[in-house]
């Protein structure tokens, strides 16, 4: 890959694009470092690539490591004691995934089909680096736009624009990668939240916690003998037919069962699905993975027939509950609109809102649409999408869904 034209050159910082032997090293930084989240992980390659067949680019920003020395078949960062190669110090990671598709474009994004990503690093001048990269990566693969997911502003743009998140687009500052004359158009969106609960040590303290109507909300359908299961891979088939269901009658392609299998396979001791049943019938279910000390929620549905029986309640209550009684502290209820049902939703079990930082690049120099004008555009799709029948969604849905990054 061709660098950025112009781009300033960090000293001892190398940027350097792993593989599967450095696997190990980069899950130790994910998980040492404070900001990093479920799908910095270097497991969700796997799963993409095994899924979807997308091309992607593992990122490691590395200090003090000669380039010529280290055999190509060898890990970046295994031990050389025979040579005197210094062993490298990895301060910085970001994960990107290569979505192209003729009617949905290309784009370079971290992560895709998931709320977070982005790069992590140890400094500003490491993200810096990495954001530079990822452009000059961008613009050899011909890329229209660069998604970067992140929790929390990227330092090295902050201290240089002063971009409104809520208004984000930045016109007076554009990226400049080239300290000449070329800039790129970008935007940072916190238009939609994180929904976070802290939990307590247990169940029970969780539950006097909640108040009265809600705790009436969870027993309605424990009365109404709604039951709970979580398990792993035997529940796919069942998780599959609620969650393909409900995506139909939400207008949305659903994902490919593979998708769900390659999950629960990478992550056998992480990933577990939660299935609700009414006597036999599975009428809701979600997919649960636990990361440090918080329990992750990708997806969850339920079917509307049944949502007289408040199915979702106990599914909730029943999530919260794996969580204390495993240990951890956070449960992450996923991406919402303030001010919108689900987000009201989330609300009321009292989960606090942290605002998301994506980071979108303009590679083409083409105006950064926004989510409205995104959502109208796909709207017909949506009501067309919701009279199909459910096997033709399952069929033609995941040939769909693989290129939409959301």
């Amino acid at each position: 890959m061709n660098p950025v034209k112009g781009l300033v050159k960090f000293v001892s910082l190398h940027i350097r694009a792993i593989q599967s032997t450095d696997a190990r090293v980069w899950d130790g930084y994910v998980y040492a470092h404070p900001q990093a989240t479920l799908y910095h992980l270097y497991g969700w390659r796997n799963v993409i690539e095994k899924t979807y067949g997308h091309k992607t680019y593992y990122l490691a920003a590395i200090k003090d490591t000669p380039t010529s020395s280290i055999p190509a078949k060898v890990g970046i960062f295994d031990q050389h004691p025979a040579s005197s190669i210094q062993h490298p110090a990895l301060v910085g990671i970001l994960p990107l995934v290569h979505l192209k598709h003729f009617l949905f474009g290309s784009s370079l994004i971290s992560m895709p089909f998931f709320d977070l990503g982005g790069i992590l690093a140890d400094d500003k001048e490491t993200e810096q680096a990495l954001l530079f990269h990822a452009i000059g990566l961008g613009q050899d693969l011909k890329a229209n736009i660069i998604e970067l997911r992140h929790t929390q502003p990227l330092k090295c743009l902050n201290s240089t624009n002063s971009t409104n998140p809520t208004n984000p687009t930045n016109s007076k500052n554009p990226i400049n990668t080239t300290n000449s004359i070329n800039t790129l158009p970008f935007m940072t969106r916190s238009h939609k939240a994180r929904m976070l609960l802290d939990l307590p040590d247990s169940p029970e303290m969780l539950m006097k916690s909640f108040r009265s109507k809600l705790r009436s909300q969870i027993r309605k359908p424990i009365k109404e003998g709604l039951s709970i299961k979580i398990a792993s891979l035997e529940l796919l088939e069942v998780f599959y037919k609620v969650f393909s269901i409900n995506m139909r009658d939400l207008g949305s392609p659903v994902h490919s069962k593979k998708l769900i299998r390659n999950v629960l396979e990478e992550f056998p001791e992480k990933a577990k699905i939660a299935m609700v049943y009414k006597d036999a019938q599975p009428i809701a279910c979600s997919l649960i993975i636990n990361f440090k000390n918080i329990l992750e929620n990708p997806w969850a549905s339920a079917l509307r027939k049944y949502s007289s029986l408040s199915p979702n309640m106990l599914l909730y209550w029943s999530m919260l509950k794996y969580a204390c009684q495993n240990g951890l502290t956070q449960f992450d209820f996923g991406r919402s609109t303030p001010g919108e049902g689900t987000y009201k939703f989330k609300e009321q079990w009292g989960a606090k809102p942290t605002a998301f930082h994506w980071l979108y690049v303009s590679l083409n120099g083409h105006q950064i649409n926004d989510e409205a004008s995104e959502k109208s555009r796909f709207e017909p799709a949506v009501k067309y999408w919701q009279k199909l029948p459910v096997p033709i969604t399952r069929i033609i849905g995941p040939m769909i869904r693989k290129h939409i990054g959301l």
